[in-house]
Order: C-alpha cells, then sequence, then structure tokens
C-alpha cells in the first residue's frame, strides 16, 4: 500500500518537472510573436514603412541554441554527480531569468546573454528532468523521453491563445514576459520538496566533481551507442532543415499559401507524439521505431523531391511532422540512455550536443545548398535534406541489426 503511495507522488513529480518543457515550448516560440515590439524595445533601426529591424531578435532566438549547446557540456555530468533535483531547480531558475532579462532588456546585448540563459536552462532540464522521468518510469524510457515532446507541442499550442488575451485586454507586451518567470519559480519550489527517484551514481559529499571529459572516458562506447549519439544529429538536422525552408519550397512549387505546411505540420507532430507514447514499448520496440519514423521521412523527402505538387506538399508536411519531428529525438535519447544506465544525465548531454550541432549545421548548410542552387534551390534542399534522413535510416538499421545480432 505505501508502494503505491510513493508511485502516485512520483507520478506528481513527474507532471511538475513535465511543465518545465511547457515552459521550453513557449520561450522557443514568443520571441517570434513579439518580433517588431521587441525589437523597438532593443533600439533597433526603424525601417522605412515604420516597421522595426527584427534581425537582432532573431539573432537573440538563435542565442537560446547556443546556450543550450555550451551548457550541453556540463548539464549532464552534474546530474549524474549531484543529482537530478539540483539541475531540474536550476534549469526552472535560469528560465525565469531568461524571461525577465528579455522583459527589462533595453538593448541586444541584454536580450542576447538572456537568451544564452535560457539555454542553459534548456541543457540543465536535459540534464536532470529527462533522467529523473526516466527513473520515475522504470522501463518505460521512451514514454518519459516523449512526454517531454508533448509537452512542448503543449507550450506552442496554448501561446497564441494567451497572445491574443494580452492583446484583447491592451495589456502591455511584456505580461508574458512577467508571468512566466512566477510559473518557473512556483516549479522550482516544488521540484524542491517533491520526492525524486532513486538514483544510481550520485557522489558522496566530498568527491571531486568529474570533468565533461573524465565523464567520457568513463564510459565504454559501443558501435551502436555510437550510431545512436550521431542520429542526434541526423534526426535533429532532418526536421531543422525542413521547418526553417519548407516554405521555400512551398511557393517554388505553386502554392499561394505556403504557410499552411506548418500547420499540417505541427498536426504531425502531435499526432505522433501522443501515438508513440501509447505503443512505444508496448506495442512495439522503441528501437523499431527509431529505423521506421526516419524510413517514413526518407520516402516522403523522396516523393518530394521527384512530384512538385501543392496539395503533394501540404501531405508531405503532415507526414514529415509525424515522422521525422513527432518524438524520434526523443525515442533515441531514450533508447542510448537505457544503454547507460549510470550516466543518464552525460549521455543525454553527449546526445543533445550532436543535436544542436544538427540544428547549426543542417540549416546553415541549407541556406548555401538553396543560394548555390538558384531559382530551383527549394528542390536541391529537399534532396539535401533526404540524404540527410536517409543517413539516420541507415544508422538505425545498423543498431537493430546489431541488436538482433546479439539476441541471437
Amino acid at each position: 500500500m505505501e508502494e503505491t503511495k510513493t508511485s502516485k507522488k512520483l507520478y506528481l513529480t513527474a507532471i511538475v518537472l513535465y511543465l518545465n518543457y511547457l515552459i521550453l515550448g513557449v520561450a522557443a516560440s514568443i520571441l517570434g510573436h513579439y518580433k517588431q515590439a521587441l525589437a523597438q524595445q532593443w533600439g533597433s533601426v526603424q525601417l522605412a514603412g515604420g516597421m522595426y529591424d527584427a534581425s537582432g531578435v532573431v539573432w537573440v532566438s538563435a542565442s537560446l541554441g547556443l546556450g543550450c549547446l555550451i551548457g550541453s557540456f556540463f548539464s549532464g555530468p552534474l546530474s549524474d554527480r549531484f543529482g537530478r533535483r539540483i539541475i531540474s531547480f536550476f534549469g526552472s531558475v535560469f528560465y525565469a531569468i531568461f524571461f525577465l532579462g528579455v522583459a527589462v532588456a533595453d538593448n541586444l546585448t541584454v536580450a542576447y546573454i538572456a537568451g544564452l540563459i535560457g539555454g542553459i536552462g534548456n541543457a540543465f532540464l536535459n540534464g536532470g528532468v529527462m533522467p529523473a522521468a526516466m527513473e520515475i518510469f522504470v522501463g518505460r524510457s521512451a514514454f518519459a523521453s516523449i512526454m517531454t515532446k508533448l509537452f512542448i507541442a503543449i507550450g506552442q499550442f496554448i501561446l497564441p491563445f494567451m497572445i491574443m488575451f494580452v492583446a484583447a485586454t491592451q495589456m502591455p507586451h511584456t505580461t508574458l514576459f512577467y508571468f512566466f518567470p512566477v510559473v518557473c519559480a512556483v516549479i522550482a519550489v516544488l521540484t524542491m520538496i517533491m520526492p525524486f527517484p532513486k538514483q544510481s551514481g550520485v557522489a558522496e559529499k566530498g568527491d571531486a566533481q568529474p570533468s565533461f571529459m573524465e565523464s567520457l572516458k568513463s564510459l565504454k562506447f559501443t558501435a551502436s551507442s555510437i550510431a545512436l549519439i550521431i542520429m542526434g544529429f541526423t534526426t535533429t538536422a532532418t526536421f531543422q532543415i525542413w521547418v526553417n525552408c519548407n516554405q521555400e519550397y512551398g511557393k517554388w512549387v505553386g502554392m499561394s499559401n505556403p504557410s499552411v505546411i506548418q500547420s499540417y505540420y505541427s498536426i504531425g507532430v502531435i499526432v505522433a507524439v501522443l501515438l508513440t507514447a501509447v505503443i512505444a514499448d508496448k506495442v512495439i520496440k522503441s528501437i523499431r521505431l527509431v529505423f521506421w519514423y526516419p524510413l517514413i521521412a526518407f520516402i516522403m523527402f523522396a516523393i518530394l523531391a521527384v512530384v512538385h505538387n501543392p496539395t503533394l506538399t501540404i501531405i508531405g508536411g503532415f507526414v514529415i511532422g509525424f515522422s521525422a519531428a513527432g518524438g524520434v529525438l526523443q525515442l533515441v535519447t531514450a533508447t542510448v540512455s537505457d544503454l547507460f544506465p549510470q550516466v543518464k544525465g552525460t549521455i543525454i548531454s553527449i546526445v543533445m550536443i550532436l543535436s544542436s550541432i544538427g540544428t547549426w549545421v543542417g540549416v546553415s548548410a541549407a541556406g548555401s545548398i538553396a543560394t548555390a542552387g538558384g531559382a530551383d534551390g527549394p528542390v536541391y534542399v529537399i534532396i539535401f535534406d533526404a540524404a540527410i534522413t536517409l543517413l539516420s535510416v541507415l544508422l538505425a538499421l545498423f543498431v537493430n541489426l546489431s541488436a538482433k545480432k546479439r539476441q541471437a
């Protein structure tokens, strides 16, 4: 009876921890919704026609990714050494600082620093919340990991409604930037007082804190684990390239309103997250999904590269959202984490480092390809994305064949 009570308390802890990812989903989108207001607030140049140069806001948005890359080098090892609770706590605190920093900034430098801190907060959530959730849902790492994607999607879904409410009530654009730090503070307090699952591998008091490289040396990588880690790069690059380039492809195939692609993409993401949360490791093993989802995405990219049709492009938006962005990265993270149960935080950090690099390299390369391709640049980007996705398929195939070989 006592065990049941404890389990229920841990499930409440999981919900509190997952709320951090709802905040993360908001943080990833909110700057784009307030581009002009923030550009004006941060002293950007006013252009002809009354608009403000919003390139600085995009610059600050990019700082979130850089901050996550920087933070990933130490958040995981710190989590494995000092526990999930304190790292998750600081993740919430860093996001509170991000929102407040954006709200009070009167120049781009301060806003950029706030973005870096928010990105580091993202890394701390990955290093603290994800392994904690996996230790709460024992034997269901895929479910624990995929739920982070669901809460991100929820955050991005509710944000537009909150923005409409703020506009309808004529409150200032900084309202939400002051509201969410309060939410972060509540989550941080609850994180410190709610029960956490037992964690193996936490350092005793007085032990030296290992560096990231020292943590790496303690790991014994196999060919399969290396393949999964590389998939952190390929799976992220796949959907980031699509997200950043699908509008241009839509125009290229003759769509009058290519923004609809993103709507169907988002629907595909949510459907995949909900489905995967139900079937992963219950109906089909996560390691199989890690192969099938990229394969579906590759087939869709191949079709889009050959058949140029507006309706097919809309369908493609849904399919790619479903198969490439509906939790494949989370499934990869869960699968490789199960191979390193003692250092889940560190291995998650390694995957997220590759993921961050995948975003930067993938989108940058796609931009160069689009420029070099001239008028037909968009379709060359699709071909490039197909090639990246094919690499995911081959890596996943290798992982699955290796697993079958070990079982045999």
